[in-house]
This record gives structure tokens, C-alpha cells and sequence, in this order.
């Protein structure tokens, strides 16, 4: 399947519908790697974790701000949270990519990644190998995310191509981003990751009008946490036909045997980074390059600041 080959090579996914511990990444990722090795022993070869698992989503809280304003506890909060995020690369990434290499997987996974004095709702890549293969930092929080997390760039949009096909990610409401969703179909994605917490009836709608106009997978996991988080996880095929899901009884693993040729049966008529475009009407310009805030300059060049 790699340079975009749509073989009839059938491969196993799995999205992992569960919930983290807030405020304690240990357990987390524990947890984590129980559920990779459940995800292995049913012959997983792709395998996908909620938005902001190791880490957690802060469902509910405020940190204190009004308009003007932010209290001491709400600043003691966001210090809790910040303790737990994580480092990419770091103690935590080798954790989990160890994980990926013992079960023999491409893992897709959400973390709170901390960068400097930012944090990230960051979805990693390791390949089967226990490398860090890539990282997507959400490019646009919403709403009170934005109090707690940074805005990624353009430098953090993969699609990575593997032996299993090509693979990127978009994280909850950026789904609903028609742009990034078009540049994500222009780098050939085939297996759309898509963590999120957002448990309404209309996510699984939304995945199923993504899987259908971008005639690719989609596999989307939800986090489940007792009365706060009801999951939804689904997969879905490029006709937009449900495979797995969705799921909102409890924490749980859904599995979908998915075939790559299906892809092309769909690009058949609709291929809206191919035959089904009209750039002469309509283009997109996506910017790739890394917008740190400080560029350092020296006698050699440019030396980007850390973000």
C-alpha cells in the first residue's frame, strides 16, 4: 500500500473507548498499556486512544478565570494539571512507544504534552518499532480549552506512510474544520484517527460525512468516564457504513477488519482531492512551517525558538 496503492490487503483496528485518571499519569498510563496489549491479543495491527488520555481532559473545570480575572486556586489547578503532562520525547513517549514495539502495533494516541511553560492536546504516533514516528498538536482548541492549551501550527499535520497505508489524525473539533479536514485528504490520508471526548448523538454523524467525503476509514475514539464522559466510539468504512460502534455502555475495545481496496471503490466517483475538484475555482494553501515566537539570529542563519 505505500506511494498510495489501494491493495485489497485487509488489516485489524481497534479503537480503545476508556477514560484516564486525571491528575495521575501513572495509573494512566498503566492503564494504557493494558488496554495495547488487549488491542494485540485481538489482532490489532492499528490501534487508537481518546483525545487527552495521558494526561486528561479537565471536563468541567474553569481554573479560576473570569473575564479580568483568575484566582489562586484556579492557578494551583492548572499547576496539578501541568505536572501531569508529558514531555515528547520523554520518559512517557519511551513508556508507550515500548508498548507499541511488545504488541507489535501502529498506535495513535492522545496526550496533554508539555512544551516550555505551554501545554498541547497533542496526538503521538509510534510505530511498531517503539519509535516516536510523529506528533499532531491540535491547532484549534475551543472555547475554555484555550485558557489551558497552545494552538499547534502547520508543522504538526502528518500523514505518515507505512506498510499498512497512510495515517493521520484530527483531534475532536478540528473535525469540523473543513480546511484541515481538505488538507488532510490532499496528503492521501486512509486511516482518519480521530480522538475526541465530544460524546453527543451528532459525532457519530460527523464521522460518518468525513468517512464518506473523504472515501477513507474512520476511527474514532471517545473517552468513557462515568458520569461525565459517554464514549460514542465508532469505526466507519469510506462509504460512510458503520463498522464498530457506536459504543456508550462502558469502557470497552471495538474492532473492525478493514480493507484497504474498499478505498478506491469509493474514489470511483468522489475524490475531492482528485478528479472531484476544480482548482481553478477553489485552492487551499497550507502553511507547513514552524511558527516559533523567538527567531534567534546568528552569523550561520536562523535558529528557530523551542514551542
Amino acid at each position: 500500500m505505500l506511494g498510495g496503492v489501494y491493495s485489497s490487503m485487509s488489516l485489524r483496528a481497534a479503537v480503545v473507548q476508556a477514560g484516564s485518571m486525571l491528575f495521575d499519569t501513572e495509573a494512566t498510563l498503566a492503564k494504557a498499556e493494558r488496554w495495547i496489549g488487549e488491542a494485540a491479543a485481538a489482532g490489532s495491527a492499528l490501534v487508537v486512544f481518546p483525545e487527552a488520555f495521558i494526561g486528561g481532559y479537565p471536563k468541567g473545570a474553569d481554573f479560576g478565570a473570569r473575564v479580568g480575572s483568575r484566582t489562586p486556586e484556579g492557578r494551583k489547578l492548572f499547576r496539578r494539571y501541568y505536572e501531569g503532562a508529558i514531555e515528547a520525547p520523554g520518559p512517557a513517549t519511551a513508556r508507550l512507544g515500548e508498548a507499541a514495539r511488545a504488541a507489535g502495533i501502529w498506535l495513535v494516541i492522545g496526550v496533554i504534552e508539555r512544551a516550555g511553560g505551554t501545554l498541547y492536546c497533542t496526538a503521538l504516533f509510534f510505530a511498531p518499532d517503539g519509535s516516536l514516528a510523529a506528533r499532531h498538536r491540535k491547532v484549534m482548541p475551543t472555547a475554555m480549552e484555550r485558557l489551558i492549551w497552545g494552538f499547534g501550527d502547520g508543522s504538526t499535520l502528518p500523514v505518515l506512510e507505512t506498510p499498512l497505508g497512510k495515517i493521520g489524525a484530527a483531534i475532536c473539533w478540528e473535525n469540523y474544520m473543513p480546511l484541515l479536514r481538505a488538507a488532510l485528504y490532499a496528503k492521501g490520508i486512509q486511516f482518519y484517527c480521530a480522538p475526541t471526548v465530544d460524546d453527543r448523538e451528532t459525532w457519530g454523524i460527523t464521522m460518518r460525512h468525513i468517512a464518506l467525503e473523504g472515501r477513507c476509514f474512520v476511527l474514532s475514539a471517545c473517552q468513557y468516564v462515568a458520569d461525565a464522559i459517554a464514549g460514542g466510539s465508532v469505526i466507519v468504512n469510506p462509504m460512510g457504513q458503520l463498522l464498530a460502534g457506536p459504543n456508550r455502555e462502558g469502557e470497552t475495545l471495538l474492532t473492525a477488519d478493514l480493507d484497504a481496496g474498499e478505498i478506491a471503490e469509493g474514489k470511483y466517483d468522489l475524490d475531492v482531492a482528485g478528479h472531484y475538484a476544480r482548482p481553478d475555482i477553489f485552492r487551499l494553501e497550507v502553511n507547513e512551517a514552524p511558527m516559533a515566537a523567538v527567531r534567534f539570529v546568528s552569523g550561520g542563519g536562523y535558529t528557530e525558538g523551542e514551542g
